[in-house]
């Protein structure tokens, strides 16, 4: 069984040295893309909280580069091990989106490497064993478990 301290200490090694962009989006595109582009230039990974990225509906790494999420990994773990907030619920259901969107295409899963993505297999392992609740109430593990197959053997 991998702990949540045992995974946060994974993805911080894997992704800790990786530097913050000079901008998350395609900040010229819109005003909307301006928007999630200076929020997420405005924090760091200590000072990124559930109320800037938990609500689908507004989220602004849907729109950042591979790069902007990499940089953030450590901040999301933490997030996604984090109890459910009122008015955003678990992370870690809206981090799933980020780790399995695209399958084997998922734009986070190109950018990584080999350590990285064992440590974001490490991570999605240690949300099954220690978040199951969470993962059963959103009715997500078969996402989940896919995940974990994609970042672990690299195959869906």
């Amino acid at each position: 069984m991998v702990t949540q301290s045992a995974a946060i200490a994974a993805i911080d090694l894997a992704f800790g040295s990786c530097p913050k962009p000079d901008h998350f989006t395609n900040y010229t595109h819109c005003q909307e893309c301006a928007e999630h582009d200076e929020l997420l230039r405005s924090r760091t990974r200590e000072t990124l909280v559930i109320q800037d990225v938990g609500n689908p509906g507004w989220e602004p790494l849907c729109f950042s580069s591979p790069e902007g999420i990499a940089f953030y990994m450590p901040s999301l773990a933490r997030l996604a091990f984090a109890e459910p907030t009122y008015g955003y619920g678990w992370y870690g259901d809206q981090l799933l989106f980020h780790l399995y969107s695209g399958g084997l295409h998922n734009t986070l899963y190109q950018y990584c490497n080999a350590e990285q993505r064992a440590a974001i297999a490490v991570l999605i392992g240690a949300m099954l064993e220690s978040n199951f609740a969470n993962i059963e109430s959103t009715s997500s593990g078969d996402e989940f478990l896919r995940a974990h197959e994609i970042w672990l053997h690299g195959r869906s």
